[in-house]
């Protein structure tokens, strides 16, 4: 592919996702330190890679005005609305989330089927969620609740077995050093100065609070680079300082960059925005994780209806297990710190869904079956997994040369009657319900000699 259409691919693709970056180029990685994992960190991945699915949750001072006039999403309504700093402060005045309960929220996500947690711990407009002690610009400091979520729910999520990511944005609309100015953040009526180094020791100081605050922390998930990429070279940022503290502070800490390009040393997965990893041109060997919005915003939407429905987003699930990757899905809580109710009623249809087929996800790999037409394969060490999300015929003949010992449906635990010979397996009696949201065949190997 030409460097004019990965730069093509890729703005079509910032444009699409309504989300975090507004634009992003896949361009080769510039020189940076060499980064050896540690082992801590070497397993983290595997258990990353094993747990397939994640909620993921943007929750801030935005979540009061509901997206109303922002085209791009509710999270990005300071900028969209040209809101200047000031006036989008006195939105801390009134931010008192009583409905909060971290309990209800885990138990929502368990019973959902996720395995971890990303919640923004900072978005652009720079507030905080959590109690920060380098900055008053956070919910504990500046808002009548007077209380940390972060903390709250880094407790129930330990208590419940789930991890906890944080989301941290490196583009910050309201620090004063976060100058030069990028892309976005004109409209704010901040001083054109700033001193960029303090900036990212303030950007430092907020990362080690939450990696030694909230005990042992799944990843840090990061946005916001792409706003500086006229102004900075990758240098200027000083990931891999960055990325080094995080390390040395939780070698076990995943680090993933929503940069839209390459990931360089440092980096422990790879992101992909409102996609399937189906761009070869940018895929590279760490693990690989898809972030997609249940309807078009990120952040709490009172007017964005077009919600996608469970079938939709349990095949996009499965779609992405047969890509090798996770699936981390989006929702905004609502200003009262609640879980949007319509939000909860799909969580708990993807759990059910989840509790019959779950074997079929979750410790597994793609399978030895590229994805086609009529789904998608995955794999653990006893079986293969056939996911057909497309197909009709009560027949389906696939390329598989690994020797097979039964086939069942894993839905009913039926027999499925096959025929493998030079390479090609095939299926017969299958049974596509319309009301399935996937077929299921479960394929056990042969055990070897």
């Amino acid at each position: 592919m030409s460097t004019f259409n990965c730069v093509l691919l890729n703005l079509l693709l910032v444009f699409s996702s309504l989300g975090h970056a507004r634009t992003g180029v896949a361009i080769d990685p510039d020189k940076a330190q060499a980064y050896t994992p540690a082992p801590e960190n070497l397993k983290a991945r595997e258990r990353f890679q094993d747990n397939k699915f994640g909620i993921f949750l943007h929750w801030g001072l935005y979540s009061q005005l509901g997206g109303v006039g922002s085209p791009y999403g509710a999270e990005w309504i300071m900028e969209d609305l040209r809101i200047s700093g000031p006036k989008y402060k006195r939105l801390a005045e009134f931010f008192n989330p009583t409905g909060f309960d971290s309990e209800q929220w885990v138990k929502a996500f368990k019973d959902a089927g996720a395995k971890y947690i990303v919640i923004t711990s900072k978005h652009h407009d720079g507030f905080a969620m959590y109690d920060s002690k380098v900055s008053n610009f956070d919910i504990v400091d500046s808002t009548p609740y007077k209380k940390d979520p972060i903390k709250e729910l880094a407790n129930s999520a330990h208590k419940h077995g789930l991890q906890l990511f944080f989301y941290y944005s490196q583009l910050d609309w309201h620090h004063p050093d976060y100058y030069p100015w990028g892309r976005t953040g004109h409209y704010t009526k901040r001083e054109k100065s700033g001193d960029w180094e303090k900036y990212l020791q303030f950007q430092d100081a907020q990362l080690k609070e939450l990696l030694t605050q909230y005990g042992p922390i799944g990843g840090i998930w990061f946005d916001g680079w792409w706003d500086q990429e006229d102004s900075h070279n990758w240098d200027n940022w000083q990931l891999q300082r960055t990325y080094k503290m995080i390390h040395e502070l939780q070698p076990a800490t995943l680090i993933v960059n929503n940069h839209h390009r390459f990931t360089v040393p440092g980096e422990d997965y790879q992101g992909f925005e409102q996609q399937l990893p189906t761009n070869q041109e940018r895929l590279g060997k760490l693990p690989l994780e898809m972030a997609q919005t249940m309807n078009g915003s990120w952040g709490f939407s009172l007017t964005d209806d077009n919600y996608k429905t469970t079938k939709e987003l349990v095949q996009t699930l499965v779609s992405a297990a047969g890509r090798n990757a996770n699936y981390l899905l989006n929702t905004g809580p609502m200003p009262n710190g609640k879980i949007q109710p319509e939000n909860l009623k799909t969580f708990a249809e993807i759990g059910q869904w989840l509790k019959v087929f779950g074997k079929s996800i979750y410790g597994t790999r793609g399978g030895p079956i590229s994805p086609q037409n009529w789904g998608v394969s995955t794999h653990n060490n006893e079986s293969i997994f056939i996911h057909i999300l497309n197909w009709q015929a009560d027949t389906l003949s696939i390329e598989l040369a690994t020797p097979i010992k039964s086939a069942i449906n894993l839905k009913s635990s039926k027999p499925v009657n096959f025929k493998q010979l030079e390479g090609v397996i095939t299926l017969e009696n299958l049974k596509f319900e319309n009301e399935e949201y996937v077929q299921v065949i479960e394929l056990t190997l042969k055990p070897n000699d």
